[in-house]
């Protein structure tokens, strides 16, 4: 655990994700997620978090840790297609990681996943946020959408609001 990452996630508040996520970013990312889910079966939730505080920050917690963590607290593996993905944001450390429920996960596999995290951290290098989140979203209604396409009876189960943590 580097002092330097202890520094950025106790300076980190609200009001940076704000900056980085307004309310009106917050809204077309939420739209974006609607309109991809109208095209295949599969579930997305996006969660952006600020900063790590108290045990998982003392304790080191990495991005990839608490994406995980998130997946399974907010049953994003409970999906009847096991077809969620978490994109999720740590904006202290500025990483990006995507969590795939098993069936959409064996289809498409980490390195893709990974290649839409560095397109979406690149954006956000330079200060792309809601494009940055918007563009990811896209790519991976891409593979949603080939694997799991739009199928009668199909449900929304899982929340489209962007979760602000």
């Amino acid at each position: 655990m580097g002092i330097a990452r202890i520094g950025k996630h106790l300076l980190a508040n609200r009001s940076r994700v704000n900056r980085a996520f307004p309310k009106a970013s917050l809204d077309a990312i939420e739209q974006a997620i609607k309109a991809s889910e109208a095209t295949h079966a599969g579930q997305i939730r996006f969660v952006v978090e600020g900063a790590l505080d108290g045990r998982p920050l003392f304790r080191d917690q990495s991005a990839r840790e608490r994406a995980l963590d998130l997946f399974s607290r907010l049953r994003i593996w409970d999906t009847a297609h096991n077809s969620g993905v978490l994109i999720y944001v740590l904006l202290a450390d500025r990483n990006v990681e995507i969590i795939a429920d098993r069936g959409i996960d064996a289809a498409v596999g980490h390195a893709v996943w990974q290649q839409i995290c560095t397109a979406m951290e690149i954006e956000f290098g330079k200060g792309h946020f809601e494009q940055g989140v918007i563009a990811g979203v896209q790519a991976v209604t891409k593979h949603l959408a080939t694997h799991f396409p739009k199928g009668r009876g199909g449900r929304n189960e899982l929340p489209d609001a962007p979760l602000v943590l």
